[in-house]
C-alpha cells in the first residue's frame, strides 16, 4: 500500500527478527539480552577492548557503540553464525584450535570476527596486517602469536600444525593434545559469568565511596525505596546477618562486605541496591542517600610507616600487617668482607589484572541456603568465606564457578558473590551483579608496589658471599594476599643461587589505595626487578659475563636454599642458562655490532633467573580428587581445579586417564561446583598441575588397582571401556568385567577412588628456615631490546626463555602460558602504571597490543621431580616472573645507565640516558 512503511527488520547471522523496541539501545545488549546472543562478550562498555566486535555489512564493528537503530535492514554478523555466513569463519575457529590459541577465550569471539572480517575478500593477507588488524582486540592471556599464527594459517592455505584431539591410553602426558574445552570458546558458546544470568533476575549496584578515605552517614533509605518503584531492596552493613568480614586468609580477614561509617579506599562498597533490571539500571548512584566526609589519605609506604600516621585499622597501629624474613648466616660480616659490593633502591608500580572478563555472577535461593554461580578461581574457599558472611553451614552454601575470562591472581578474592547472594536470600528470587569496567579496575586487587633495598656482595673471581634485602610492599586498604606476598618474597629474593649468607625483611603495609593482591608471583616479578639488576652489576663489577656470573652462583642438586632446605630433585636452572648461552652470545655479539655505528638507536641484550616455589608457602594446600566407573562403562573425573585460561581443563584429565590408561577423550569430566567436585584448591601459586595433577594421577593408579584386583590379568593390562563392560586385555588374555552386575556405591560408580595430595613442607621458624615447598620452578629470559635514544621509547625484539618444567605435559600449551606470562611482564617493564581514579578503563590504562609482541622463543627443560604427576611441575607465574628484570637488565645493555623505578617510560629512560651521560663524563648531577 502506498505510504506503508517498511517493517524494521534486524538480520542477524542470516536470520531475520524483529526490530528493536528501542533503536538507541546499545547493539550489544541487544545481540545479548534480546536475542541470546551472548557469544558478544562486553570487557569495556567503551570501545578499547574489541571484545564486543561484530561484522555490520562485512565490516568489524565494536557492537557496544553501535545504536542498534543503525543496523536495522543491514547484515550483522556475530562468533555464532562465523561458521555459516562468511568465508572463512569455520576454517579460523579449527586453525585457533588446532594453533592451541585458546586460554581463557573471552576475547576469542573479537578476535575471530575481526579475523573473519580481513579474510573475506580473499585478498593477500601477511603476518602484519593480521597482527595490524587484531591491534584493536585485546588479550591479556596469549601474548597474540598464536591466534596471528592461526589466522595468517588461513590466509596462506597452510596446512593446521600437529595438535591432536586425542592420544592413544597411556600417551596423553607429553602429547600436544588440543585443549578439551576449546570448541565452545571459539563458538561463543562458553559461559562466562554474565552469560548465564536467568532472565528474570533482579539486578544488584553497589553505592561506592568516591573518596581514598572518608567518613559517611547513611540518609533515609526507606524514603529512597519508596521513591525508586521497582526497587527490591536496599541492603547496608547492618542486613549481613553473620560476619561482616571476608579475607583470602581467615586470620587476617578485615575487609567488610559493606563498609560500616568510614570507608577506607576510593571504591569501596556502602549499600547495595537491588531491583527489577530497567530500574536499577536507570539510576544515577551519586544521588543515593549518603553524606561523605572526605579525610586526608595515606597513599604511600612512608607516609603509612610515618611516626604518628593515623592507623589504616585499629589493631594494626603501625600499618604493618605482616612482616616476613629469612636469616642464615651473618650477611653483615659476609658482605663487609667481601671483595665487591653493590647495592641499590628500587620501585614497583601498581599493575592492574586487566582480564578483560568484568567480574559477575549471580546467586539463586536454594533449598535452606544458596547457590552461587561467579567467575572465581576458588570456589571452596568462597564457599566457606559466604558461609561465615551469611550465617550459614557450608554445606548450605554452593558454589559454581563458570568460565572465567581470565584471573591471573584477581578473581581468588571475593567480588560480587557476597552481595548476590545476601540479595538472593532477602528477596527469594535469582539475582545479578555484572561489574563495569571502570568498576572493576577501581575496586580489584592489584599487584603490590614495591620500595626495595639490597646489598649484595662477591669473591674476586665471583662467587656469592652474602645478600641483604629488605622489602616493602604497598598492600592497600586490606589484607587481601599481603601476607603471602610478605612470607613468599624472602625466601624468592635470594634467586636460584648458592648464598652462603643471607639476611631478608619484608613488610606488608596497609595505605588508601586499592587493596593489593594476588597477581602471578605474589611479589617475586617486583621483587626481581632489583635483585636481578644487582646480579648483573655484580657480575660487572666482578669482571664476569652476566649469563656465566649465574652459572657460576646457580642452585644444583645436592644444594641447600637460603631456608636451610636441601634440593634433591628437579633443579635445572643450570641447565636452563647452559640452553641460552649460544642464543646470549649472539645476542650480545649483535648488539655490540649494531650500537657500533652510533645513531639514534642502540639495542640491548638482557638476562635475569629465578626460582619459583609451586603451591602455598610452609602451608598445607591439598587437592582431593574423585575418579569413578559408572555401571555403563564411563569413567568420569570429577576435577574441581578451576580453568582460567591455564589449561587446567585439559592438563588434569590428561594426567589422570593416563593414569588410569584409558584414552582421554573416553573420561566424562564434571568441572568445579562444591556440590560435586571435591576441594581442589585455589587456582593460584602455580599448583594446580603439581598438586591436583598429582592427586588425579593418584586416584588414577588407585582406581586401576581397584579394577585389576584379584583378576587374573598383568598389571599393565590395557582397559577398554565398553557399554556396560569393561574389558582387561593382556599379551596373553582378554578378561570382560560386567559392570552392570556390580553394586553401586552413594555415588553410582562401580568402581570408584578418591585421593588427596598435599605437599610436604614445614612451617618456617623464626628464622625462615624450614622447608617452604615441595618443589621448585626454574628458568630464565633472555630479553633483547631496541632504544630510541630520542624519544625514550622502548621496543621488545625478541625473548628467549628457557624452564624447568620437570615434564610437559602439554608443550604446546605450556608455549601458550609462556607467551602471554611475558606480554604481561613486558607490560610490566614499560607501559602499565595503575593510578586510582585516572585509569580505571582500558585506554588510559596500556597493555600489549598484538602489533607490540616480540618475538619468542620457548626452551624447555625437563628435569622431573619425584612427587610431581610423571615428574610435572607449575608455569602460570614463572611465565611472567623474570621477563620485567630481562627486560631492564637489556634497557642497561643497550644505553649504559640503569632505569630503577618501573614502568621504564619514556621520561624515566631519557633520565637514564641523560645520568649515564653525565657519570661518563665524569661530572655528576646538579
Amino acid at each position: 500500500m502506498t505510504g506503508e512503511r517498511a517493517p524494521r527488520v534486524l538480520r542477524v547471522n542470516a536470520v531475520a527478527h524483529p526490530g528493536p523496541d528501542d533503536p538507541a539501545a546499545r547493539l550489544s545488549d541487544h545481540l545479548r539480552r534480546g536475542l541470546g546472543l551472548t557469544g558478544t562478550k562486553v570487557g569495556c562498555g567503551t570501545g578499547d577492548c574489541g571484545a564486543c566486535t561484530v561484522m555490520i555489512d562485512g565490516q568489524p564493528a565494536y557492537s557496544c557503540l553501535v545504536p542498534v537503530g543503525q543496523v536495522v535492514g543491514r547484515e550483522v554478523v556475530t562468533v555464532e553464525g562465523l561458521g555459516g555466513c562468511t568465508r572463512t569463519g569455520a576454517a579460523l575457529q579449527e586453525s585457533l584450535l588446532a594453533h592451541q590459541a585458546v586460554q581463557c577465550g573471552f576475547c576469542l569471539p573479537g578476535m575471530l570476527v575481526t579475523a573473519a572480517a580481513l579474510l573475506e575478500d580473499g585478498a593477500e593477507v601477511t603476518a602484519e596486517r593480521v597482527r595490524t588488524a587484531l591491534d584493536g582486540v585485546l588479550c591479556r592471556c596469549t601474548g597474540y602469536h598464536k591466534i596471528v599464527d592461526a589466522v595468517t594459517a588461513v590466509a596462506s592455505g597452510a596446512p593446521p600444525p600437529s595438535a591432536p584431539r586425542t592420544a592413544k591410553a597411556g600417551s596423553a602426558v607429553g602429547s600436544p593434545l588440543r585443549r578439551l574445552d576449546g570448541a565452545a570458546k571459539t563458538a561463543g558458546t562458553d559461559l562466562f559469568a554474565a552469560d548465564g544470568i536467568p532472565r528474570d533476575a533482579l539486578l544488584a549496584r553497589a553505592v561506592r565511596s568516591p573518596h581514598d578515605r572518608a567518613r559517611f552517614a547513611l540518609g533515609d533509605l526507606a524514603a529512597y525505596r519508596a521513591a525508586h518503584p521497582g526497587l527490591a531492596l536496599v541492603l547496608t552493613a547492618a542486613d549481613v546477618p553473620g560476619r561482616n568480614l571476608h579475607g583470602v586468609a581467615p586470620a587476617f580477614a578485615d575487609q567488610p562486605v559493606l563498609a560500616e561509617e568510614h570507608t577506607r579506599f576510593r571504591g569501596e562498597a556502602v549499600a547495595l541496591v537491588v531491583g527489577e533490571r530497567a530500574v536499577v539500571e536507570a539510576l544515577d548512584l551519586d544521588r543515593f542517600p549518603v553524606v561523605w566526609t572526605s579525610l586526608e589519605p595515606i597513599r604511600t609506604v612512608a607516609d603509612g610507616l610515618r611516626a604518628g600516621a593515623p592507623p589504616i585499622h585499629s589493631h594494626r597501629p603501625d600499618n604493618v600487617l605482616i612482616e616476613g624474613g629469612c636469616r642464615t648466616g651473618d650477611a653483615t660480616a659476609a658482605l663487609d668482607a667481601s671483595h665487591v659490593l653493590v647495592e641499590g633502591r628500587f620501585t614497583t608500580q601498581f599493575v592492574e589484572h586487566a582480564y578483560l572478563e568484568p567480574e559477575a555472577g549471580w546467586a539463586v535461593a536454594e533449598g535452606t541456603g544458596v547457590a552461587v554461580y561467579s567467575c572465581t578461581q576458588a570456589p571452596h574457599a568462597h564457599r566457606a568465606d559466604l558461609a561465615r558472611i551469611l550465617a550459614l553451614d557450608p554445606e548450605q552454601v554452593r558454589v559454581v564457578p563458570t568460565a572465567v575470562g581470565g584471573g591471573f591472581g584477581g578473581k581468588l578474592d571475593l567480588t560480587t558473590q557476597p552481595f548476590v547472594a545476601l540479595a538472593a536470600l532477602a528477596t527469594g528470587r535469582p539475582v545479578a551483579m555484572v561489574y563495569t569496567r571502570a568498576e572493576s579496575m577501581a575496586t580489584s586487587t592489584k599487584r603490590h608496589p614495591a620500595v626495595l633495598r639490597a646489598r649484595m656482595g662477591a669473591t674476586a673471581d665471583g662467587r656469592i658471599t652474602g645478600i641483604e634485602f629488605d622489602g616493602d610492599y604497598n598492600t592497600g586498604a586490606y589484607a587481601s594476599w599481603g601476607s603471602a606476598v610478605a612470607t613468599r618474597v624472602p625466601i624468592s629474593a635470594a634467586g636460584p643461587y648458592v648464598v652462603p649468607a643471607y639476611r631478608a625483611r619484608t613488610r606488608a603495609v596497609h595505605t588508601n589505595i586499592t587493596p593489593a593482591g594476588a597477581f602471578r608471583g605474589f611479589g617475586v616479578p617486583q621483587t626481581l626487578v632489583g635483585q636481578e639488576q644487582l646480579i648483573d652489576e655484580l657480575a660487572d663489577a666482578c669482571g664476569v659475563d652476566p649469563l656465566e656470573f649465574r652459572i657460576r652462583n646457580a642452585l644444583r642438586p645436592g644444594d641447600t636454599t637460603v631456608t636451610g632446605q636441601v634440593l634433591r630433585d628437579s633443579v635445572g636452572i643450570v641447565e636452563c642458562l647452559q640452553a641460552l648461552r649460544p642464543r646470549w652470545s649472539r645476542a650480545r655479539a649483535a648488539c655490540v655490532s649494531f650500537n657500533r655505528h652510533g645513531g639514534r638507536f642502540r639495542r640491548g641484550a638482557g638476562i635475569a633467573a629465578f626460582l619459583y616455589g609451586c603451591g602455598n608457602t610452609a602451608l598445607s594446600n591439598p587437592s582431593t580428587i574423585r575418579f569413578g566407573i559408572r555401571p555403563d562403562g564411563t569413567p568420569v573425573l570429577h576435577q574441581g581445579a578451576v580453568d582460567a585460561g591455564q589449561g587446567a581443563n585439559t592438563v588434569i584429565p590428561q594426567i589422570a586417564a593416563d593414569a588410569l590408561g584409558v584414552p582421554v577423550t573416553s573420561l566424562e569430566i564434571i568441572g568445579p561446583d562444591t556440590s560435586r567436585t571435591p576441594d581442589c584448591g585455589r587456582t593460584s601459586a602455580s599448583r594446580q598441575t603439581f598438586v591436583t595433577g598429582r592427586a588425579a594421577k593418584d586416584a588414577g593408579r588407585a582406581l586401576r588397582e581397584q579394577i585389576l584386583k584379584g583378576r587374573d590379568i598383568a598389571a599393565t593390562a590395557l582397559l577398554e571401556p565398553g557399554e556396560g563392560t569393561l574389558r582387561l586385555r593382556d599379551d596373553f588374555r582378554c578378561v570382560d568385567v560386567d559392570l552392570r552386575s556390580l553394586p553401586r556405591d552413594e555415588f553410582g560408580y562401580v568402581f570408584r577412588a578418591e585421593e588427596t595430595f598435599d605437599p610436604p613442607t614445614t612451617t618456617l621458624d623464626g628464622d625462615g628456615q624450614g622447608s617452604p615447598y615441595a618443589v621448585y620452578a626454574f628458568g630464565a629470559h633472555l630479553a633483547e631490546v631496541q632504544v630510541d635514544t630520542e624519544t625514550g621509547q622502548v621496543e621488545v625484539r625478541r625473548v628467549t626463555a628457557a624452564h624447568d618444567v620437570g615434564r610437559a605435559v602439554n608443550p604446546t600449551l605450556l608455549e601458550g602460558q609462556l607467551e602471554g606470562g611475558i606480554a604481561q611482564g613486558i607490560g610490566m617493564a614499560l607501559v602499565e602504571d595503575y593510578v586510582p581514579g585516572q585509569t580505571d578503563n582500558l585506554y588510559d590504562y596500556e597493555i600489549p597490543r598484538a602489533t607490540q609482541m616480540p618475538s619468542v622463543e620457548s626452551l624447555f627443560i625437563e628435569s622431573p621431580s619425584d612427587l610431581g604427576p610423571f615428574g610435572a611441575k607449575g608455569i602460570g607465574e614463572p611465565a611472567l616472573v623474570p621477563t620485567p628484570a630481562a627486560v631492564l637488565n637489556a634497557l642497561s645493555h643497550a644505553i649504559g645507565g640503569r632505569v630503577r623505578s618501573t614502568p621504564a617510560s619514556p621520561r624515566r629512560v631519557l633520565a637514564a640516558l641523560a645520568d649515564h651521560a653525565v657519570a661518563a663524563s665524569g661530572g655528576g648531577r646538579s
